[in-house]
């Protein structure tokens, strides 16, 4: 159920920009250089009414790998990037009860932390591993592959650093889709682990150990506040932006949840062909967004209604609750029961 927004649209603070353009002060280049061509200003970044796009962020990116020598840039910017400067996602996920929900609550609400990537997570025998992965829809070079990879693999190692005791959340291992870089030394510093490249994947993996421990500011009612918030904030950005916003409007509008493509691609005057074609280009898929309208809807009606786990599930478009209890764990890693309890 991964699914990113327009890279164009302006809707995210300006936080990761900010620290970007910090890092690279640092090294001499004048913050108007590292922002060519983004349409900011230093000036804007620190103005609470600012938002910027996924693609302006990348732009100052490109800037800094022809600006800056340093192969530390991304691992420093990723670790300058506190919970805190994700808002009500933050709060969220540092009053997680456990690291478990933790894990599932970065996940569920990625999209509202400026998402570069997309990323899930899975649980096995001996470990909980993260898993990254690029927009497929949008082609990078190695380079800006490299640094916005090294970048999140920090945040997500500095991050659950910050939640839990630094000792008890050392990864055990890290897959890299590219070639070793020289600067092995950084990767050493700053995510702690084993190193595997050339990889199909990019990969960070824990000891399983740590899904039960408890972050220092769990508190169950504020954790189950904030996922109210995010849920409506992502929902009110999945409703009302580009093709997928209004593909998610005419699914979430018919009766059952579980119109075809075809009947979509009809209500938009277009055919079930250009209709993909539009969705891929803005990194989304028609199951992305059925998945998601069924989603929320069953999450409502398990908050509001008493109604049974079989009337939920007919309702949202499933002919076995069977069905619905597996797809309803697998997009928010929780069974419907436990869920509304």
């Amino acid at each position: 159920m991964i699914q990113l927004p327009l890279w164009n649209e302006k809707r995210y603070a300006p936080y990761k920009l900010a620290a970007l353009v910090e890092v690279l002060r640092e090294q001499g280049i004048a913050p108007e250089t590292s922002l060519s061509g983004t349409g900011l200003t230093s000036e804007s970044l620190s103005q609470p009414q600012t938002l910027t796009s996924i693609r302006q962020y990348i732009t100052a990116c490109q800037n800094a790998l022809q600006l800056s020598k340093d192969p530390e840039t991304p691992f420093r910017v990723g670790s300058r990037i506190p919970l805190s400067a994700y808002g009500m996602y933050g709060f969220a996920l540092v009053s997680c009860p456990t690291i478990r929900d933790y894990f599932q609550v970065a996940v569920n609400y990625h999209q509202l932390a400026t998402p570069l990537l997309s990323m899930t997570w899975r649980e096995e025998k001996d470990c909980a591993t993260w898993a990254l992965a690029m927009n497929p829809a949008v082609t990078h070079p190695d380079s800006l592959v490299r640094f916005l990879l090294e970048q999140q693999l920090t945040q997500l190692a500095t991050h659950l650093r910050t939640v839990v005791e630094p000792d008890r959340c050392r990864p055990l291992r890290a897959a890299l889709p590219y070639a070793a870089p020289r600067h092995l030394d950084l990767y050493k510093a700053y995510i702690g682990c084993g190193l595997r490249f050339g990889q199909p994947v990019c990969e960070l993996c824990y000891p399983r150990s740590i899904l039960s421990e408890k972050p220092h500011m769990a508190y169950g009612l504020t954790a189950k506040l904030m996922r109210e918030t995010c849920d409506r904030i992502l929902g009110e950005a999945k409703t009302s932006t580009g093709l997928a916003g209004e593909v998610y409007q005419i699914v979430a509008s018919i009766p059952g949840h579980a119109p075809t493509m075809e009947i979509v691609a009809a209500q938009l005057a277009t055919t079930v062909r250009t209709l993909h074609r539009k969705l891929h280009a803005e990194g989304a898929s028609f199951t992305q967004i059925l998945d998601d309208v069924r989603c929320n809807l069953a999450k409502e009606y398990l908050r509001s209604t008493k109604l049974s786990i079989d009337d939920i599930s007919e309702l949202v478009g499933f002919s076995e609750a069977a069905n619905f209890r597996h797809a309803f764990r697998r997009w928010t890693g929780s069974t419907p029961v436990r869920f509304r309890s």
